[in-house]
């Protein structure tokens, strides 16, 4: 409930550097411009930095996420946007589109903070923008530092699944001494050509840009 007092997280801390992009939609621009304030000052008061990128409207904002995702290496996402009830259900499909989108992109493993607000009326939406007030572009700023943070918590930590070595090689079949279990080979990787060479497939005549290298032990690399 608005207005309510809510307990809220201590900042997370870094050990190496944090940068995120804000998405934001600046169809109401005031009030998009106190979101991003909120978001920039909590993304700087936990040592990261970032970037801004603007889309026309709130639906666009995941897809400008996905594909930054694609093409970037940003640690973490925050979108921001407002969207006021109109006269149609076109409120409802933008509030519920837009959402549901973000959230797909969180469950693929996205560190995402969604501050787009959705409100009746714009003096709902000018309280929650307002850093000094309800703050909505900070606290959304502070969800994807949160999630990078577990991110980088999990990712810190080595686990065994199933059939994984401790070791960094991947065994196919064989023991770390050299000595196999089930067969002749032990490892297979990638080989790419060099310098435009063309490596030869194992079976077959038509030349592969890449192609797979086998390795015994104590033994050269074979083809």
């Amino acid at each position: 409930m608005a207005g309510e007092s809510h307990y809220i997280l201590p900042r997370p801390e870094f050990d190496r550097p944090v940068k995120l992009l804000i998405v934001v939609s600046p169809y109401y621009k005031d009030i998009a411009d106190n979101l991003v304030a909120g978001a920039v000052a909590e993304i700087e008061a936990a040592g990261a930095e970032h970037e801004i990128v603007e889309m026309p409207g709130a639906l666009e904002i995941p897809t400008a996420i996905g594909i930054s995702d694609r093409a970037s290496n940003f640690d973490g996402y925050v979108a921001l946007g407002c969207v006021i009830r109109g006269e149609t259900s076109h409120y409802e499909t933008v509030c519920n589109d837009s959402s549901r989108a973000l959230q797909l992109l969180g469950l693929q493993g996205l560190c995402l903070g969604n501050g787009i607000l959705t409100v009746e009326t714009r003096e709902q939406a000018v309280l929650r923008a307002d850093p000094e007030g309800q703050n909505k572009g900070g606290g959304a700023a502070a969800a994807a530092l949160h999630l990078i943070a577990l991110r980088r918590k999990w990712g810190s930590q080595r686990r065994d699944i199933g059939f994984k070595p401790a070791s960094e090689d991947i065994l196919l079949a064989g023991n770390d001494d050299g000595t196999t279990t089930a067969g002749p080979l032990l490892w297979a990787v990638t080989c790419p050509a060099i310098n435009g060479e063309r490596c030869a497939p194992r079976r077959g005549s038509m030349p592969f840009r890449h192609c797979f290298r086998w390795k015994q032990p104590g033994k050269p690399w074979t083809r």
